[in-house]
């Protein structure tokens, strides 16, 4: 049985419906947390409910877009209005374009941007207030794409980049006010709904590069990329600030 070494904390984690997020949930729910589970459209509301049905511990999905600027509000409105605290905020969110660069289009921009970047930095804004003060958690889930990106991630890995530089940023300022820390988790390929979306001509490009991983030639399960987020929520990592933990295993070494 999993100690329950967050019980009694409320957790958001964007983009929580499937892949990554949902693992993500399910692994700070078996630990006692208390989840909002957010999903971006109705037709993705049962999957959602689904999500929330598995998991331990109390846990509401709530539906929002988050390329849309209200949504981020709404998913820490809903966090206070239901337990009256906000511990952790995991930004776990993204969409991904697989294209070469000369095919890559504005419209790819505005979606990856707004998602990836400008949802990570709104969610994390509208949560800073309602942060338990001395033990709030912020985890930014990043990319090994934005250190070492691979062929037709021109958008993804830029706005990978950007959440990398986000982090680094809020882990010196933010702990002096909010009394959090700030870290990220970078994954490097990783057996999700959306990877497998990705197509069998970026699978071509990946599959020689997935195996030459030291640790075995295989992409992660996102319960391995789970693990890594919530040690980075614990009591005890409080002195574990302005990290970039990559989980990749050992695919790429900074």
């Amino acid at each position: 049985m999993t100690t329950q070494s967050l019980q009694g904390k409320v957790a958001i984690v964007s983009g929580s419906s499937s892949g990554i997020g949902a693992a993500i949930v399910r692994e700070l729910s078996s630990r006692g947390a208390s989840v909002v589970v957010s999903y971006p459209f109705s037709s993705l509301e049962a999957e959602a409910e689904t999500v929330v049905a598995s998991l331990a511990s109390p846990a509401i999905a709530i539906e929002g877009d988050m390329s849309t600027v209200s949504a981020p509000q709404r998913l820490v409105d809903a966090a206070i209005s239901q337990w009256g605290r906000l511990d952790i905020v995991v930004n776990s969110v993204a969409l991904a374009v697989n294209k070469p660069f000369e095919e890559q289009t504005l419209h790819d921009w505005d979606a990856l941007v707004n998602v990836n970047g400008r949802g990570t930095f709104l969610l994390t804004q509208a949560s800073l207030k309602h942060l338990t003060k001395g033990s709030g958690r912020i985890v930014n889930i990043c990319s090994i794409s934005a250190r070492g990106p691979p062929p037709n991630q021109t958008i993804y890995a830029g706005t990978k980049g950007m959440v990398d530089s986000f982090t680094k940023c809020w882990a010196q300022e933010l702990p002096p006010k909010y009394g959090c820390t700030v870290n990220a988790v970078s994954p490097g390929p990783t057996m999700t709904e959306g990877f497998a979306a990705a197509g069998d001509e970026q699978m071509k490009i990946l599959q020689p590069i997935i195996n030459q991983t030291p640790v075995g030639p295989r992409m992660a399960q996102p319960e391995e990329i789970a693990w890594a987020v919530a040690f980075l929520c614990e009591e005890r990592s409080r002195w574990i600030n302005g990290v970039h933990l990559v989980a990749s295993g050992g695919l790429f070494i900074d």
